[in-house]
């Protein structure tokens, strides 16, 4: 890795104190009041030019200009970040570590904020660029579709930029190392409900109902049965049971049994089949076990993350300026994860980027913690990229 600014790296000790704050009090989706405040707070200590919160729920939006004011649209660019945490149990053991049960930032989220917090803080001390940068830090990113919920606030036509960017750390990926991919790079995700309702009957007689929970055991099954046997084997599908509800004593066959689960793909024509697919199966199981089968697909799936040609190239040579080429990923493997970032890049061009979070637990689970020795970097990524696509005359 090249030598970071001396600015960049003297704010270490600053970026980690902010990231294990953050840490320390999670909040979930739409519930980022503490985070917002602290977020609005530190844009407002380091002199940015507007600083709004209430942004689709909880967002907070901060606008910089350069040195010669602000630009219109063609001179504007955004940079994103997400808030939000899981309701996970942490097991980090971290002396920082979740004051909330059931709560913990398991994916990194409170290193994306205390990463675009350091480059606002260090570009509204110099100012190199000219035209205007906007600082989005988004609510509930974990399946909210925050993102969504700030565009249909009017983030864009109150704040309007050219292009979009947005970065993620990547347990795996060595420290000092970037990853990025042009086109197709993360896949949509649509989360599904499904809930079976029987007759309930004592355990001793269940001729007496009809079980939901083994007419579910068999549509679990079933379902599984079709990314291996009704998609083509090259076009990257996952379907996953990940909820199974139902029963409260063990001598009862309950009444009703819920289900819940995603559905992945990258093609619009999949992800509408395994939606069709599903309800098929749904109906025919129902009527094969005596049971009602309602399938409830998401309202608002997350499209796939496509990155824009132009801006992925911009954005790789950025990465590759500041790390070299041979830390710098340019064509990753597809990731089947959803990124509600899809919803800003397909309002505008825009380039997600992956930051290496080295060896340590993988995302979402409960001993997965963010590497504060990657944030000087990050921030060193967005402060050059600001100053690439906004030059000084």
């Amino acid at each position: 890795m090249k030598p970071l600014d001396n600015s960049i790296i003297a704010m270490a000790d600053e970026l980690t104190a902010w990231r294990r704050d953050l840490h320390r009090h999670p909040e979930l989706g739409y519930q980022e009041t503490r985070t917002a405040a602290f977020v609005a707070d530190a844009l407002r200590g380091f002199g940015l030019d507007v600083v709004e919160t209430g942004v689709g729920g909880t967002g907070v939006v901060g606008v910089l200009h350069g040195a010669s004011g602000p630009g219109d649209e063609s001179r504007a660019i955004l940079l994103r970040a997400d808030m939000d945490a899981l309701p996970i149990e942490e097991a980090t053991g971290a002396a920082y570590a979740s004051a909330h049960p059931g709560r913990m930032h398991a994916c990194g989220h409170d290193g994306h904020t205390a990463m675009l917090l350091g480059a606002a803080k260090r570009l509204a001390e110099t100012r190199a660029f000219d035209g205007s940068v906007v600082f989005v830090f988004q609510p509930a990113e974990e399946g909210g579709a925050g993102a969504k919920a700030m565009l249909d606030d009017g983030l864009l036509e109150r704040f309007p930029v050219r292009a979009v960017f947005g970065m993620h750390n990547m347990p795996g990926l060595p420290l000092g190392h970037f990853a990025v991919k042009p086109g197709p790079s993360m896949a949509l995700a649509d989360e599904f409900s499904i809930t079976i309702t029987g007759k309930g009957a004592h355990a001793a007689m269940p001729h007496l109902g009809c079980d939901p929970i083994l007419a579910g055991a068999a549509l679990v099954q079933a379902l599984q049965s079709i990314v291996s046997r009704r998609v083509d084997p090259v076009d990257p599908t996952v379907l996953s049971i990940t909820e199974f509800h139902g029963g409260a004593a063990k001598n009862v066959i309950p009444e009703v049994v819920t289900l819940g689960g995603t559905i992945r793909a990258f093609s619009a024509a999949t992800h509408q089949f395994m939606r069709a697919e599903v309800a098929r199966q749904c109906a025919a199981l129902g009527e094969a076990f005596g049971v009602a089968i309602a399938f409830g697909p998401s309202v608002t799936p997350y499209p796939p993350v496509v990155n824009d040609a132009d801006a992925t190239a911009f954005a790789g040579a950025v990465l590759a300026g500041l790390v070299g080429e041979a830390a710098l990923m340019r064509d990753p493997p597809l990731i089947m994860g959803a990124e509600d970032f899809a919803f800003l890049a397909e309002a505008r061009p825009g380039a997600f980027v992956f930051i290496g979070n080295g060896d340590s637990a993988s995302l979402h689970h409960p001993a997965y913690d963010f590497n504060d020795a990657a944030a000087p970097l990050g921030v060193a990524y967005w402060v050059r990229l600001a100053q690439a696509a906004l030059p000084r005359a």
